[in-house]
């Protein structure tokens, strides 16, 4: 193969040049890419010609430059990003320095990480004169970004020769048989070497697979790097320059750049695609009977034809028995009727009621600050992005627990088996945006483990302004060897960092762990009917957790001294007491400060008790320490927990912590990899506010299911520590258009190439015809109007809470026809003005 034949087969494969057909959004992309190069090669092939003229033994040369930059930029998925060079070293010390730590620079930076779901299906595969068919009606979509690996099996091979191949999932470790399935074809005579098989599955892979990269800004990378690479090309062994060789060097720049503005085209078209506003779809509201205050409407809902399968739904999350009858909800007093309290914590779930779903909405007149928290299924990019101008500086908390970069993640739900430079561009994208969401005194905790702890303390430092307060010690259920020459490794980190200097952060207290091991002897005892127990509590009650009153090194000029008993104790020259009068006094109230002769050791609780005592100088102040003050240090309780059946659950008292140290009651708190749901199911039951964003399709099977039992009372977790939390909520959960589904949506035209203005084919936006998402609009031309339909786009879209999501007003009153906004503004949701949609639809 010759370097020119070697150089345009790399382009085709960047434009995805392989035949392909099928339905879906990566489908779509590729088919896209492949029509436009058709048409722009041409073009090329006569510009690079008609420059060669002059100059025919540069060719060689040319094509051999050309291909060796562009190879080394892209990714098989046609993405682009930094690799490393021969040069590497001295530009990553020129270029990336300037400003930034020469530890913040890794080669994935300047990209964004798409993770979603892969979706496989049959396709036919064609290239190089081989047809190939996938078959994979036997496997389904691939759900909660689990890891699954797939395998290959030779099926036949039809009278023309297209090869057909069966799709499997992986089971305990079976791999693709290539070198059978080379014999195989062998015999029936057909030449195919292991390289181009492996291509063939690539293909088909990428149609699915839709964790890939895209450039911020590919054109200025580009020719960044085309410049620094160039520079070493031009220079390396140079004596001396002809105008001829100048000539050429242009030549291969101009051609260089040309390529570079074309590609960039598509990449930024990506880009916009990626950051575009996304619709709300398939909205409903979960809310418990106690906050429904009309006792008609509750009537309705008991009456609704869909109420046996709300009741069905209660059963199945264990809440009412099998033998429930809902005519015991309603009873009757003095007053009349009421929802019996033994129910009125029952969630109902207005998917089953949606015609009676307005008329409850009504019965708010602020309906977004009625609702505690709001649960989004969506990319959690997606998310972030499409929702910050509604909870732009309004969340004090976030707490994320994001799959670890791990080398091997076959023992997990999520798919974790990232590079470090993928994993760290995955964080990045999302932390950045994620900071925007928090208010002035907002705080952030991300946990991780050594796999991961360097790369978040590096990127945290960079995001958060180095605004680090704590590096958190959180315990693991059960340590585990890396190999058999490491220790156990027992704890995870938890970063927490602020968004600003001045940040909430509240003492929050727990047992000593003597005084745990104190409650947990006495229980044995008790169990085992111990004759002397009491006696025994008392001795080391008496004995074990009375401490003298700590004092710390300086001296205060006022309030010095502490009184107790009537008796004033100064501290020792040059210190001060640790406790203030008012806590010392509070402790006394509690039964939990005394005086102590250091030489009887005779104890005085009261007053009456000292008589002439008073001027004792061996008298000293002890106070009980049954609890201290929390520190960096939480080994002590299980990081990790099997409540949801999720393996990388974390704990309730972990995210107990966490929000009870960085907030207070009604802020609002977000987790963006919610997992289990762990952090919304906490931050309910402490009274906060929550958001939580999820992916997987555990989304509906493990998230939502636990929220309703949360509202209702669930027993489990942290829930008896929790006084104030009986049960009762009332919050909205939707799903959010993702990229996949817009780029499948999305229409483009195999349009001609077209030239406007002074800028050459390459330059132009090659995407200025297309519908992409037009046909929602359609042209009133007698009435001079343009009327939207988005059910032309998406079934159930949630307009409301799509224009809440866009403008950052939160929605006040919604009725069928209109939604309010508190400043005022009340939009027609049935005749909708195009433009404050437009783009979500169109952009450019």
């Amino acid at each position: 193969m010759t370097k020119e034949q070697k150089f345009y087969n790399s382009l085709q494969d960047i434009f995805i040049g392989a035949k392909i057909e099928g339905q879906g959004g990566f489908v779509n992309l590729m088919k896209i890419k492949s029509n436009y190069y058709s048409k722009i090669e041409k073009i090329l092939k006569e510009d690079i010609e008609k420059a060669l003229n002059q100059y025919p033994t540069f060719r060689e040369e040319l094509f051999d430059k050309l291909y060796t930059f562009f190879n080394r930029y892209f990714t098989e998925s046609g993405s682009i990003y930094f690799n490393s060079t021969p040069f590497h070293n001295n530009i990553y010390e020129k270029v990336y320095t300037d400003d930034k730590d020469v530890i913040l620079f890794w080669k994935t930076q300047m990209l964004y990480y798409v993770k979603t779901d892969r979706i496989f299906k049959s396709i036919p595969v064609e290239f190089d004169n081989y047809k190939f068919y996938f078959d994979a009606s036997t496997i389904e979509n691939k759900k909660a970004n689990e890891k699954r690996s797939l395998i290959y099996e030779l099926k036949e091979v039809k009278e023309d020769k297209t090869i057909i191949f069966n799709v499997y999932y992986s089971e305990k470790g079976r791999v693709t048989k290539t070198e059978d399935i080379l014999k195989e074809l062998k015999k029936k005579e057909i030449k195919l070497d292991e390289e181009t098989l492996e291509r063939a599955f690539r293909i088909f892979e990428r149609q699915s697979e839709v964790d890939f990269f895209i450039n911020k800004n590919a054109k200025a990378f580009l020719q960044e790097q085309f410049k620094l690479w160039s520079y070493q090309y031009f220079w390396e062994g140079a004596k001396e320059w002809s105008a001829d060789r100048v000539n050429e060097l242009q030549i291969l720049k101009d051609i260089a750049f040309k390529i570079i503005d074309f590609i960039s085209q598509f990449e930024d078209e990506l880009v916009k695609i990626w950051n575009k506003p996304k619709f709300v779809k398939n909205s409903n509201y979960v809310i418990t009977l106690d906050r429904i205050k009309d006792i008609h409407v509750v009537e309705k809902i008991l009456n609704h034809q869909s109420i046996q399968e709300q009741i069905k739904e209660w059963q199945e999350l264990g809440i009412v028995e099998e033998s429930f009858d809902k005519n015991k909800i309603i009873e009757n007093d003095v007053f009349g009727k009421k929802v019996n309290a033994k129910f009125q914590f029952l969630p109902i779930d207005t998917k089953y009621f949606k015609d009676l779903e307005f008329e409850i909405l009504n019965l708010f007149d602020d309906l977004d600050k009625s609702l505690d928290g709001w649960l989004i299924k969506s990319e959690n990019y997606q998310a972030l992005n499409t929702i910050l101008p509604k909870f732009k500086e309004k969340v004090q908390t976030i707490y994320i627990d994001p799959p670890f970069n791990l080398d091997s993640s076959d023992q997990f739900l999520y798919r974790t088996n990232y590079k470090d430079a993928n994993w760290a561009t995955l964080l990045e994208n999302r932390l950045r945006i994620a900071r925007e969401w928090l208010n002035e005194r907002g705080s952030i905790f991300v946990r991780c483990d050594y796999n991961g702890n360097w790369i978040v303390r590096c990127l945290m430092d960079d995001i958060f302004d180095g605004n680090f307060i704590n590096e958190i010690a959180v315990g693991k259920t059960a340590g585990k060897k890396k190999t058999g020459l490491s220790l156990s490794y027992t704890k995870d980190n938890l970063f927490f960092y602020a968004k600003n200097p001045e940040y909430i952060i509240n003492e929050t207290i727990k047992e000593t762990y003597d005084y745990s091991f104190y409650k947990k002897i006495i229980k044995i005892l008790e169990k085992n009917n111990f004759n002397n127990k009491n006696k025994l509590s008392d001795i080391l009650l008496n004995n074990l957790f009375w401490v003298d009153l700590d004092h710390r090194p300086g001296e205060r000029q006022t309030n010095k001294s502490r009184k107790l008993l009537g008796i004033e104790f100064s501290p020792p020259k040059g210190r001060h007491w640790i406790k203030s009068q008012e806590k010392l006094d509070q402790l006394y109230k509690e039964g939990k400060a005394r005086l102590k002769d250091k030489v009887t050791e005779k104890i005085y609780y009261k007053e009456s008790e000292l008589n002439s005592l008073k001027n004792n100088d061996n008298l000293i102040i002890q106070v009980f320490l049954d609890n201290e003050i929390i520190t960096d240090n939480w080994t002590d309780i299980n990081g990790y927990s099997q409540a949801s059946g999720f393996q990388t659950e974390n704990s309730e008292i972990v995210l107990k912590r966490s929000i009870e140290t960085a907030s207070n009651k009604t802020d609002l708190i977000l987790d963006f990899f919610l997992g289990s749901g762990t952090t919304i199911a906490v931050a309910h039951k402490l009274g906060r506010k929550w958001i939580g964003v999820e992916m997987g399709e555990h989304f509906y099977s493990v998230v939502l299911p636990r929220m309703k039992k949360v509202l209702f009372y669930d027993k489990s977790g942290i829930s008896k520590e929790v006084k104030e939390y009986q049960g009762g909520g009332f919050f909205k959960y939707y799903e959010l258009e993702q990229y996949e589904e817009t780029l499948a949506n999305t229409v483009y035209e195999n349009y001609d190439l077209f030239i406007i203005g002074d800028k050459s084919p390459y330059e132009q936006y090659v995407f200025m015809k297309d519908e992409k998402m037009l046909r929602a609009f359609e042209i009133d031309y007698e009435n001079k109007k343009v009327n939207v339909d988005l059910s032309k786009l998406y079934q159930n879209i949630d307009i409301a809470e799509t224009l809440s999501n866009l403008t950052g007003k939160w929605i006040k009153k919604i009725t069928q026809n209109q939604v309010e906004f508190p400043d005022g503004s009340i939009v027609n949701i049935k005749d909708l003005d195009y433009k404050s949609i437009k783009q979500l639809i169109w952009w450019e």
